[in-house]
């Protein structure tokens, strides 16, 4: 059976504690971190590469600062985001999405699907 590694990186300490309570005695979870300044998470999740992230969620209106960066590096990562205070949990992950098109084998056809391939680089900034 594959544990679920996760690193535990939330605020405040007892925060954190309750969750550790929670998940230490599970078969088929695995805390490879339990770190309380989070200033470098990045390296840490570099260090350990866990399958879920659990942080703490400031503000349930909006997902929390490293979440963008962090699953655009590691999509296969989930973050669970707690907020006690409001009794809330958020779970974040990304999805690649692949597509598939024929293109002609032609010089038109490789020109057309080359600017096609702009315009939608384009669009995804805007």
């Amino acid at each position: 059976m594959k544990r679920v590694r996760v690193l535990v990186a939330n605020r405040p300490r007892l925060m954190r504690e309750m969750v550790l309570a929670t998940i230490m005695d599970q078969a088929d979870i695995e805390v490879v971190g339990n770190i309380e300044d989070a200033s470098n998470l990045s390296e840490i999740v570099d260090q350990v590469l866990p399958d879920v992230l659990i942080v703490a969620l400031e503000n349930p209106e909006s997902r929390p600062g490293e979440c963008g960066f962090l699953l655009g590096r590691y999509p296969h990562m989930k973050i669970l985001a707690l907020a006690p205070e409001q009794n809330r949990g958020i779970l974040y992950w990304a999805i690649v999405d692949i597509r598939s098109k024929p293109v002609e084998s032609s010089e038109a056809g490789i020109l057309n699907a080359l600017r096609e391939k702009s315009a939608l680089v384009g669009a995804a900034h805007v």
